[in-house]
């Protein structure tokens, strides 16, 4: 059932001014209205475009090789895509046919409801509220309580990934990437007027759970296993006692008045994507953590333009939850070097409750999203991650010593000593032809060549004028300043087990002009995003060169800046803002979305990447009223699809009293976890 690939696993998927397709509440409470903010990166880096070289030889690139002990036996092809004049070198490149993909599109709609094709059938894992821990209460909504909540699921849910328990049982790991205090309490009004409880309640309801399921009826439904030990479920939140380890770790920027050894931080905050490693743990990403402080403009002088890359404001920012009413630990004031203690990927053992959650500060600090995991040709321990942001970056590691199956003690200290990287980007056609339109160049394609710039191994800093210690905690700063390409909201990241390619979701940019167009960021004010694909040289994950290309530029067919691969567009699904990718065991990508403007709700959507049907794109799914598709997860014997239902009824003026959805259970909406499956008992799709 499980593959540690990480999520593109075959695992067993207000008035404040805002952009965008989501509603003022969302762009609040999730990310603390970042794209009302002025862009973070002021950097003066070349766009790609500026700077045209000859793509790399995609002739060279198509040796046959193999992923190493993560899909063992499964033969890679490389996976750039062919001229358009070359039909049947695109087949060839990218593995033959995929296999079919049977049902009917379900059509954009505003549903109130999770919308699946005719012939399948869904239900809810488990929502906000329901018991974790054997001693939890059950939910109530009316008289809940930070006891309660720290034993309950918490609110909202990202990212999601299995590990088996045998045939018919798993532990399913699920993200709580922020809270909406708005829709969780009756009456609320701000952080500053927030009772000392609904703060705490808002603390225990980050983090994360390991909760233990069952397979229902047939072998494609999933239920929460509610009775017995459950030894494995656990909650990890805000107030969770973790470490930090790798090269950072101890650092003076780490360090605080109730950690002078800078090595114990104290919980996770807005964590989004992840990943898994091939030794079975979780790897969960940070993001928007900026939000999250008051009183920036206080750190000492030298410490505020690392506070402001990382966008962490001046006062309190709007929708502030204040935590620092609580945990002073959040006012920047009294501890300037708190914020450095967020931003993280956090390494979660899913099988021993009592482990110490470990913060792995080799793979540097940002707004994380994704955590893939891989391994080089020649065993090595290779990581990919995006920063969602605007006009922020790719990232890769690559661990020093190579994975040893079966070898836990050895293979634990992977993540703690390597090699990370930076993307730069070039295109191979010239500037006048990228002009921010969207119209593909003369040769049919948006494409090129790049390169993984080092940044820092080890102790061994490659920035000039920062040490290996400051490169990891603003890591930001030196990618700017060895040129990285700015990017449209890298999000997550996924490795293709068939074919080899790396996928990157790029959500969306509406503040790049024309101007700023490049070949991997082909349009301006770029509201619908698209996706990206990466081949690494010799289909080898541990390589310095790449070549990329554009498989999926989203929006309506019928708009001429769309793209799909070359198909034709009268027989695909409309899609906007694509967040979260994963794929099946056959190769097919499967892409969530966030930020819908194309006047529906949210959804998920599969598409072949090789083949006849390569480009062929089908929404499988829509989410309720307000909701974000999050996820997803499709199981290896594929007969089930997890999808994660974040904020349903985050809608402007919508609160308890007055709520916009009712999903799922027909009172107040509740983030939940649900799954999909055939009612016959088929593959999802066939």
């Amino acid at each position: 059932m499980a593959n540690p690939n990480g999520r593109g696993r075959l695992l067993p998927l207000l008035s404040t001014p805002h952009k965008g397709g989501r509603s003022a509440l969302t762009c609040q409470f999730r990310c603390g209205n970042a794209c009302a903010h002025d862009v973070a990166n002021t950097t003066e880096n070349a766009y790609f475009g500026d700077v045209v070289k000859e793509a790399l030889s995609r002739r060279g690139m198509l040796r046959a090789g193999a992923l190493g002990a993560l899909v063992a036996g499964a033969g890679v092809v490389g996976a750039v895509p062919a001229l358009a004049d070359e039909p049947e070198a695109a087949d060839a490149r990218h593995g033959g046919d995929s296999a079919d993909i049977r049902f009917t599109p379900v059509p954009p709609n505003k549903d109130d409801a999770l919308r699946i094709p005719d012939g399948y059938q869904s239900s809810v894992v488990v929502r906000w509220g329901d018991p974790v821990l054997p001693d939890a209460p059950d939910f109530d909504f009316d008289n809940q309580t930070p006891d309660a909540q720290a034993k309950q699921f918490g609110y909202n849910c990202d990212y999601v990934t299995l590990f088996p328990l045998g045939r018919d049982r798993a532990l399913l790991w699920v993200n709580h990437e922020y809270t909406d205090e708005s829709l969780m309490f009756r009456g609320y009004t701000g952080g500053a007027e927030a009772t000392e409880d609904q703060i705490k309640i808002g603390l225990a309801a980050h983090g994360g759970s390991v909760v233990e399921i069952e397979r229902g009826r047939g072998a494609g439904e999933w239920k929460l296993v509610t009775s017995g030990r459950r030894r494995y479920n656990r909650r990890v939140t805000a107030q969770t006692p973790m470490r930090f380890s790798g090269p950072a770790a101890g650092n003076a920027l780490l360090r605080t008045a109730s950690d002078p050894k800078g090595v114990k931080p104290v919980g996770m905050l807005n964590n989004c994507s992840g990943g898994t490693t091939p030794w079975g743990t979780v790897l969960t990403a940070e993001e928007n953590f900026d939000q999250y402080f008051v009183n920036g403009d206080k750190v000492p002088e030298a410490q505020k333009p690392f506070i402001t890359r990382y966008t962490i404001t001046t006062g309190t920012p709007s929708g502030n939850r204040r935590f620092d009413r609580i945990e002073e630990r959040f006012d920047l004031a009294k501890h300037p070097q708190e914020a450095n203690r967020f931003g993280w990927i956090v390494e979660i053992d899913p099988f021993d409750p009592d482990s110490t959650p470990i913060k792995r500060t080799a793979l540097g600090r940002f707004k994380h999203e994704a955590a893939t995991t891989t391994l080089s040709r020649d065993g090595r321990l290779v990581v990919y991650m995006g920063d969602d942001s605007r006009f922020e970056y790719i990232y890769k590691f690559v661990s020093k010593d190579r994975y040893i199956s079966g070898f836990d003690r050895h293979n634990r200290d992977l993540l703690d000593e390597g090699t990370l990287y930076v993307a730069k980007f070039t295109g191979d056609s010239p500037k006048t032809e990228i002009d921010g339109s969207g119209k593909p160049p003369s040769d049919g394609l948006f494409d090129g060549s790049g390169e993984w710039v080092p940044l820092v191994s080890g102790d061994k800093s490659y920035v000039d004028g920062m040490t290996a210690a400051e490169v990891l905690v603003y890591t930001r700063v030196a990618a700017d300043k060895v040129g990285a390409t700015k990017m449209d909201r890298p999000e997550d990241m996924e490795r293709n087990p068939v074919t080899g390619g790396v996928y990157v979701a790029l959500t969306n940019n509406t503040n790049r002009t024309a101007a700023q167009a490049d070949e991997a960021n082909p349009r301006a004010a770029n509201k619908h995003g698209h996706v990206l694909e990466i081949v690494e040289r010799r289909d080898d994950a541990g390589e310095k060169t790449f070549a990329w290309s554009l498989p999926l530029v989203c929006g309506d067919p019928n708009d001429p800046a769309t793209y799909f691969a070359g198909y034709d567009k009268t027989k695909v699904s409309p899609i906007s803002c694509p967040d979260n990718v994963a794929f099946d065991r056959d190769g097919n990508l499967w892409i969530a979305t966030d930020g819908n403007q194309l006047d529906s709700h949210d959804g998920m959507f599969v598409m072949p990447v090789r083949g006849k049907e390569r480009g062929h794109l089908r929404q499988f799914l829509t989410v309720p009223t307000g909701a974000e598709t999050c996820g997803p997860l499709v199981t290896e014997d594929q007969r089930s699809v997890f999808v994660a239902v974040q904020h349903p009824g985050e809608i402007d003026g919508a609160t308890p009293d007055n709520p916009a959805s009712r999903w799922p259970d027909g009172d107040q909406p509740r983030p939940a976890v649900a799954v999909v499956w055939h009612g016959k008992g088929k593959q999802i799709g066939a």
